[in-house]
């Protein structure tokens, strides 16, 4: 009897567990080691909508690091297109990535990008006795003499932040972006360090790693690559209000499988929204070097599409992809 008690006991824990399974809700995949940027919107958002009630069971966050991305990307494609309770966290790296064929032949086509929430503002940084006043004068000098200016950056060459000069330069009509120099450290810190020692002209990087030297006075921000200013630092003008129409910044956001209907692809652009809105997300902006920067919905996915297919054609431009 007391065998048979301990199978009925065991049987009803597995029924039990295969309930609270089907009834767990839904998940969210950082496709990186805990730790990083995507762990942290995979964590923080799925916290602050179930603790709005934006959903009513807290959301699970697997970790699947690989490739980049790229393997969290596939499994998406290959083994998930249509479940519609699936988040995938995901920034302008992830961008950039399809848009130079990292993923192995995967494309931005594959999925479907709900929408990002914060960012950390893409900079082009001097140091304190640099001649140039402001981005125009940089961009004067580059198309005078396309040698005369360095920039140091903490991605590799043909990545984000290589990248964000040669938006601005092609903005401002100068075609021949070969010709820029560019110098890929280790890291946004060295990057800066490059430029104030005077070894580079300039530093292109994000915010967040520029503010300690901007408080130490060692450094001017001429311009910040957002379509706003920044709070806390109105004082630093935009490229856009200097003539020039660019605006790139790590993004920090999610994507959906592509299988999923409209309906539910709105539901998630929704949830978004609401913890855009809140005040949980406001603070954890500020805990972290965050800016604001809220486009959900199509809205964003025509964002991403246009930035995708920009960063290809500039990828192919400087010889990083044929």
């Amino acid at each position: 009897m007391t065998t048979r008690f301990v199978r009925a006991l065991m049987t009803s824990a597995v029924i039990g567990l295969g309930a609270t399974s089907a009834a767990t809700a839904a998940e969210c995949i950082a496709p990186a080691n805990p730790g990083g940027g995507w762990d942290f919107t995979c964590r923080q958002i799925g916290k602050i909508m179930h603790d709005i009630g934006a959903v009513d069971s807290p959301i699970q966050v697997t970790n699947m690091a690989g490739g980049g991305g790229g393997l969290a990307f596939n499994h998406v494609v290959a083994e998930r297109n249509d479940d519609a309770e699936l988040i995938v966290a995901a920034s302008s790296a992830t961008s950039t990535r399809l848009a130079q064929n990292a993923y192995a032949g995967m494309t931005a086509d594959q999925v479907r990008f709900v929408g990002a929430i914060g960012a950390d503002p893409g900079v082009i940084v001097v140091a304190k006795d640099s001649p140039f006043q402001n981005l125009g004068d940089m961009i004067d000098a580059i198309k005078a003499d396309p040698g005369s200016v360095a920039f140091a950056g903490g991605s590799a060459v043909g990545g984000f932040d290589h990248l964000k000069p040669l938006m601005l330069l092609q903005r401002a009509g100068f075609t021949d972006i070969t010709k820029i120099k560019y110098i890929g450290v280790d890291g946004g810190a060295d990057a800066i360090t490059q430029t104030i020692g005077g070894f580079t002209q300039a530093m292109t990087g994000d915010m967040s790693e520029v503010v300690g030297f901007l408080n130490a006075d060692e450094v001017r921000v001429l311009a910040v690559l957002t379509e706003e200013r920044i709070p806390g630092f109105d004082d630093i003008p935009t490229a856009k209000e200097q003539g020039f129409d660019v605006v790139a910044v790590n993004w920090r956001g999610l994507y959906v499988p592509k299988g999923i209907s409209d309906d539910d692809f709105n539901k998630w652009a929704d949830r978004l929204q609401k913890v855009a809105d809140s005040d949980e997300w406001k603070e954890a902006m500020a805990a972290n070097g965050l800016a604001p920067f809220t486009m959900v919905g199509s809205d964003f996915q025509a964002y991403v599409d246009g930035l995708v297919a920009e960063i290809n054609q500039l990828s192919k431009d400087i010889g990083v992809i044929q």
